[in-house]
């Protein structure tokens, strides 16, 4: 995970909410390779899925941060966010309420143009990606905007309400 999110994340002292909204991410990325090849994560051992961004999200959610993932995603699953729907219960272990919202339940809420994080409800981080899932100049934009940050936790708000808790979805 870039500095930008993790220093942003350590100062965090209530809330830090990530919205996705992207099918793939990354394709390159060698530990989606590996889940393509059939590798799975063991929840029984912990010690070979635990990574330092758990460590990340571990210390804030012990001081107390409420940490909120909300992913938008169209059904069927693309294989990307099959992956990490595989792997979200490393997520919730260390802490994070995570939220999906199948596309076709969002049609009639508007929702931000840009992934992104929203730290306190004062700082916006936004993820510049290109059409297919790669990083792009600047990567991350981060805002201390409060009218910006109000915007996108309404939309998160109105989005997360609709969402289906982690525990309680089966993709399509």
């Amino acid at each position: 995970m870039a500095t930008a999110v993790r220093e942003a994340l350590a100062k965090a002292q209530q809330s830090a909410m990530h919205l996705e909204m992207r099918d793939s991410y990354m394709l390159d990325d060698p530990e989606f390779i590996r889940w393509q090849q059939g590798h799975r994560y063991d929840p029984a051992d912990r010690r070979s899925w635990w990574r330092p961004w758990l460590d990340v999200v571990a210390d804030a959610t012990a001081r107390g941060v409420v940490m909120r993932r909300l992913r938008v995603v169209s059904e069927p699953l693309s294989d990307y966010v099959r992956y990490e729907y595989d792997g979200t219960f490393t997520n919730v272990e260390a802490g994070e309420d995570v939220r999906w919202l199948p596309r076709s339940q969002a049609r009639d809420l508007l929702l931000p143009a840009l992934d992104g994080w929203v730290m306190d409800e004062e700082t916006v981080i936004l993820h510049h990606f290109s059409g297919d899932g790669q990083w792009t100049g600047p990567r991350m934009e981060v805002c201390h905007d409060s009218a910006l940050a109000a915007q996108y936790t309404k939309a998160y708000e109105t989005a997360w309400e609709r969402a289906i808790p982690h525990r309680e979805y089966r993709p399509v």
